[in-house]
């Protein structure tokens, strides 16, 4: 009886053994490797896309690492390109970086815990392709007879270094790097060309560009139109041209004897003829046409106000407005405008601007000369009323005024380009 219950319990002791052996089996069969899947690429680019995963299940283990991975070729691994993006279950995002451009590739999204590395779905993508650089052009400026400044902003290299730059330009549309060009360094972002050696009164066409190993890409189309070096009137009479800030001026007072469409003006030399002049008329200072080439001729308003016109055309008589644009370039120092020779005081003159001012002086509305050798009288064509004009007058001082007088007085005029 004894022997039988020894021999029981020893049984007990075996099955209970079992049981526990068993339990602990079972509780490791229980562990196992993540449970996730791989979401769909977006985001791509040449060289960088977007993708991430959804862990589902951790396998009954922490996850301690989690990530992409991404190959050329099929089945990419952890020991491939990867991410990795903190650890845990649910959903996360990983960008992917440092592509190459028009390349396709294959990914899986990962998740690791101890028992092992477990892989998402493979999906592919295929990076876009390398393209043409993409800029503007920047807006002509400082032109002159012979050069203006210009240049471009790339904005993207399209993913392909950008290894030359600069602007082209020709007398016909759509220029290439065929045509003239400049040389502006490598890379994005702004640069300024100079153009040189242009054509004077000439018409271009101009682009910026920008080459990288796919070709070259173009800025919009921009056209300017160099400064004429001179100009010529009705009557032949030749003049030079100056740029003074944002303004094209003759150099010399007009000196033409007829209107635009070539009607005669006529030259009253009269005093009691010029005082009840209603009409155009012109004279020569002092009435002697010697004083022609120095001086210009000496012009009533009614010449300036008449439709047939009196500048060449592309020109025309400037406004009050346009006469203080010239008098705050210059900062209303009148030396600036002042040539060098003929005022009776010379001394500080410089003549800066370019624009060579000569003390022409005036005819009055009693029709006597004034002020020849020591003042300069400049029409615009902006009235005052029915009777007056506004006119610019530029002293001996280098003193400016802007004031208004009678539409009778004979002064001189300067063409300003349209």
């Amino acid at each position: 009886m004894k022997n039988r219950n020894i021999a029981w319990i020893l049984f007990k002791i075996i099955i209970l053994f079992a049981f526990i052996i068993l339990i602990g089996c079972k509780k490791e069969e229980e562990k196992r490797i993540p449970e996730l899947t791989t979401s769909e690429v977006n985001e791509i680019t040449q060289t960088t896309a977007s993708c991430g995963g959804i862990i589902t299940s951790d396998g009954g283990s922490i996850i301690t690492s989690r990530g992409i991975c991404w190959n050329i070729s099929t089945s990419p691994t952890i020991a491939d390109n990867k991410t990795t993006n903190s650890t845990g279950i649910g959903n996360f995002t990983s960008s992917i970086t440092a592509l190459s451009p028009n390349t396709t590739y294959f990914v899986r999204a990962y998740a690791t815990n101890a028992i092992g590395t477990a892989y998402g779905n493979e999906v592919s993508f295929t990076t876009n392709a390398e393209t043409l650089p993409i800029l503007t052009t920047i807006a002509v400026s400082s032109i002159t007879t012979t050069t203006v400044t210009s240049g471009g902003n790339i904005t993207s290299d399209g993913s392909a270094a950008v290894t030359a730059r600069g602007v082209c330009w020709s007398t016909s549309i759509t220029p290439t790097i065929a045509n003239s060009k400049t040389t502006n360094g490598e890379g994005t972002g702004s640069f300024t060309s100079n153009i040189i050696n242009l054509l004077a009164n000439t018409t271009y066409y101009l682009r910026a560009y920008a080459t990288n190993i796919v070709g070259t890409g173009y800025g919009e189309q921009l056209s300017f139109h160099t400064d004429p070096s001179t100009i010529s009137d009705i009557d032949g009479n030749v003049y030079n041209v100056v740029r003074i800030g944002t303004q094209l001026w003759l150099k010399e007072n007009l000196k033409t004897t007829k209107y635009r469409d070539g009607t005669t003006i006529p030259n009253v030399t009269d005093n009691t003829v010029w005082t009840s002049l209603t009409s155009g008329a012109y004279c020569w200072q002092s009435n002697d046409i010697n004083n022609k080439n120095t001086y210009g001729a000496l012009y009533n308003f009614h010449t300036i106000a008449d439709n047939r016109k009196l500048c060449p055309i592309g020109w025309h008589v400037p406004t009050q407005t346009e006469l203080s644009t010239l008098m705050n370039y210059v900062g209303s120092d009148g030396y600036k405008l002042k040539a060098s020779s003929l005022w009776s005081n010379s001394n500080s003159n410089n003549n800066e601007s370019g624009f060579t001012a000569l003390p022409s002086g005036s005819r009055n509305l009693s029709g006597l000369f004034y002020g020849v050798g020591s003042s300069f009288y400049l029409w615009s064509s902006t009235e005052s009323n029915t009777t007056e004009a506004f006119y610019l007058l530029l002293v001996e001082d280098g003193v400016i005024y802007q004031t208004s007088f009678n539409k009778i007085d004979g002064f001189s005029v300067r063409c300003l380009r349209d």
